[in-house]
């Protein structure tokens, strides 16, 4: 009889599901709308919807028939905190769990081993481990109190430069200050701000501007400067006891010069560090975890 599991990414944007079977062999993928319940009330489904929406596709891209029963399903959402806020989902499976997404990027990204790794997307965070099952986070505070080398926090410190330079009367910002605003289809810098606070313009879509941003020197400088917050991070990890296997994770990575020197920054503190290419993507992490919580030992994933 074959045994089946199931691993969500459940993000802000987007929410990705996988479907296995036994033997680390992927069966179906599917995709639905966003997990995060940040703002929701309790009569919000959005969690539910994503999740369920997500593994009904993944099902019926493995030919399953609804009502499918799993042995343990893994759901990473983005934000949580240990409670759901709005409907619950009710994942058909004999074990299901709801945690955090940084476990299961974790895990996706080091196969499930002990390490540590930086995530820098939308928000920035460090998570490590050792062979003990100890762990540690590190940054993850949140786009009001830090995310630094977050593609939010890049394009919220370049916003705030631009911002002061047009309070001082200091025009040398003036083409990245045209530029933001086109990118955005907003006439000045305040109206831009109204959007933000009022809702036009979401947390994701402000981070978008980031590779532009990137192209700016006096922009640059401040994204290193989250770079290097970033390093010092994955170092006190390392120190507090996590192991020294590193990976970075995220599309600000996508950026060679800014991946360089976290790398740079790491090996200068921290020489015994291991960097390792992602391994997979955090909706198979859930998957790999799921296995984990369903007593099934897999660390290898195949198609």
């Amino acid at each position: 009889m074959t045994l089946l599991f199931a691993g969500i990414d459940g993000g802000q944007s987007s929410t990705t599901a996988v479907v296995g079977d036994q033997t680390g062999r992927i069966l179906g993928c599917g995709t639905a709308g966003a997990a995060d319940e940040i703002g929701v009330g309790k009569e919000s489904t959005r969690l539910r919807d994503a999740l369920h929406g997500a593994l009904f596709e993944a099902c019926a891209a493995a030919g399953l028939t609804s009502g499918t029963q799993f042995e343990s399903i893994v759901a990473g959402v983005s934000g949580y905190d240990g409670r759901v806020y709005g409907r619950a989902a009710e994942l058909p499976a004999r074990r299901s769990l709801l945690l955090h997404d940084t476990p299961i990027a974790h895990a996706g990204a080091l196969s499930g081993r002990a390490g540590a790794i930086a995530i820098a997307g939308t928000g920035s965070v460090v998570y490590g481990t050792n062979e003990d099952g100890w762990s540690i986070t590190l940054g993850g505070w949140g786009f009001l109190f830090g995310d630094e080398g977050s593609a939010f926090a890049i394009v919220r410190d370049a916003l705030a430069l631009l911002m002061r330079a047009q309070d001082d009367g200091d025009n040398a910002l003036a083409a990245q200050a045209h530029e933001v605003c086109d990118f955005f289809g907003m006439d000045s810098l305040r109206r831009l701000a109204h959007a933000f606070y009022k809702g036009g313009i979401a947390r994701d879509r402000l981070a978008s501007f980031a590779p532009q941003a990137l192209r700016f020197a006096a922009f640059r400088t401040l994204a290193e400067r989250g770079a290097d917050r970033i390093a010092h991070l994955l170092c006190r990890a390392v120190a507090a006891g996590a192991a020294p296997r590193v990976a970075l994770v995220g599309g600000v990575f996508a950026d060679e010069g800014l991946q360089r020197r976290v790398r740079a920054g790491v090996l200068q503190a921290c020489a015994q560090a291991e960097f390792v290419e992602p391994r997979y993507e955090p909706a198979c992490g859930a998957l790999l975890l799921a296995y984990r919580e369903g007593g099934q030992t897999v660390t290898e994933l195949r198609w």
